[in-house]
């Protein structure tokens, strides 16, 4: 797939199966994020992957969070066991910000976030499945804790990739002219 073809026709695959990506694919997914701008070449994040039974713990981390905020029901609990197990496949995106004479966090966080759509875009080059969502457990200190985040680290996304259970949507074209104007 043309380069200018994933950009243009890539979309968020929800519905996902087994397989996950193979080894030879995971690898195009990361080096691709590798190639994401970095500003100082910070290299400001790191990937984790979770898969198997690691989705099954990642669900009991999501269900203890969930239930450490209070008044948490049964189905809000079942809800967050069963989030990891939608996909094969999770890639949790971290921002690794680092204090730099040049280089603002918010640039490294940024950093982190293209790193991440490299991942997408890769996937959707390879016909990969894959959907970027967060919610309010990629803000949780109980879930970064879990997965063994550092102090000056945060959960960007968590990726879910994998096979598409039907063939993805089409991408709308939307009009450039209602996001670009001409400024002076």
């Amino acid at each position: 797939m043309e380069a200018l073809d994933a950009l243009l026709n890539r979309v968020s695959v929800p519905r996902l199966v087994e397989p996950a990506p193979n080894a030879a694919q995971r690898e195009a997914l990361f080096q691709a994020a590798l190639r994401a701008p970095d500003h100082g070449q910070l290299r400001p994040w790191r990937f984790l992957t979770v898969e198997g039974e690691g989705r099954v713990k990642l669900g009991e981390l999501f269900a203890d969070a969930v239930k450490s905020k209070g008044d948490a029901s049964a189905a809000d609990l079942d809800k967050a066991r069963a989030m990891p197990l939608r996909a094969p496949l999770l890639v949790v995106v971290i921002a690794r910000l680092q204090d730099h004479f040049k280089v603002p966090v918010s640039e490294q966080r940024l950093a982190a976030g293209c790193a991440a759509h490299g991942i997408l875009l890769a996937a959707h080059a390879q016909g990969v499945g894959a959907v970027w969502r967060t919610g309010d457990l990629a803000y949780n200190k109980q879930v970064a804790a879990g997965l063994g985040l550092g102090e000056k680290e945060e959960i960007v996304a968590f990726l879910y990739v994998g096979t598409p259970q039907t063939e993805p949507r089409t991408a709308p074209v939307l009009a450039t002219a209602d996001f670009v104007t001409a400024w002076g």
